[in-house]
């Protein structure tokens, strides 16, 4: 083992004894690239460096958690995705007086926005509360604010329109300089709330869970750990929503789930031997 993985052990070891974060289970390549770019970010020279201010300086912890996370999304990504969600998962998700949804690994909150807008024209975000979460406290702030650079409207814009939207996306927000501010009504129904996905336990009783593209980041053991979370917090029929590079299929979980839409990494639980109970 060279000197750099020594330092990395112990960068991730530091963290978890004084501070409370596991990163253990984060895929190592993507661990170390992120680490590699604290290093050059705080110019720290060296990882033994990074470890030593993590220990001393209890401000520059915030700094870390946002350099190791990825708050990177876009409202409707994927818009094939949110059209499965309103043609295949709404139709069931209208048949309760009162939805759950939780949005793991919300970042910036685009597509808590996003699934906001689809459910309002659905006529279900009235009876629909929202929990996101992250364990990166600016991303989450930056969340509840709700502003974006107008730059990337335009392709927002088509997203929404590719994703089944029926009205115009400009409606959902008010734009000044160069930028948009989501329209605070889609606030209403929403709680942004740090959840840590490798440490915490069960969050909420859901009727729908998204966690995109975050799996991608953990290692296989993890991976399962957070499946198993996912369908302990599901109520039986409730939906799992993945990133369309992820699936269940390596998971013991996955006994569990059945596919709504497998190419889009859409999955309904439904107990051992499940089979679809939607299609």
């Amino acid at each position: 083992m060279d000197v750099e993985d020594i330092e990395i052990q112990l960068f991730v070891r530091a963290l978890q004894l004084r501070h409370g974060y596991d990163f253990s289970g984060y895929a190592p390549a993507s661990l170390k690239r992120r680490i590699q770019q604290l290093v050059r970010t705080h110019d720290a020279g060296t990882i033994s460096d990074l470890t030593s201010r993590l220990l001393h300086d209890p401000a520059f912890l915030r700094k870390v958690i946002e350099g190791l996370s990825v708050p990177v999304s876009e409202m409707f990504r994927d818009p094939p995705v949110f059209r499965a969600l309103r043609d295949k998962v709404f139709p069931i998700l209208a048949s309760y007086p009162e939805i759950n949804i939780w949005q793991a690994g919300c970042a910036h909150g685009q597509e808590v926005y996003s699934l906001a807008i689809m459910l309002e024209e659905a006529g279900l975000y009235d009876r629909t509360r929202i929990y996101a979460t992250d364990f990166n406290d600016a991303a989450l702030a930056a969340a509840a604010e709700g502003i974006y650079a107008t730059r990337d409207a335009r392709d927002w814009s088509r997203n929404y329109l590719e994703a089944g939207g029926l009205n115009s996306f400009s409606d959902y927000y008010s734009a000044r300089y160069e930028f948009i501010k989501i329209d605070r009504a889609l606030r209403r129904n929403v709680t942004f709330v740090n959840h840590n996905l490798v440490t915490d336990k069960v969050f909420c009783e859901a009727h729908l869970i998204l966690c995109r593209n975050v799996l991608i980041y953990f290692s296989n053991a993890l991976q399962d750990r957070t499946l198993g979370l996912f369908r302990d917090s599901l109520v039986r029929g409730g939906f799992l929503c993945l990133g369309t590079r992820e699936n269940i299929d390596f998971s013991p979980a996955a006994a569990e789930f059945a596919d709504v839409d497998q190419a889009l990494r859409i999955y309904q639980v439904g107990g051992p031997g499940a089979r679809p109970l939607v299609r």
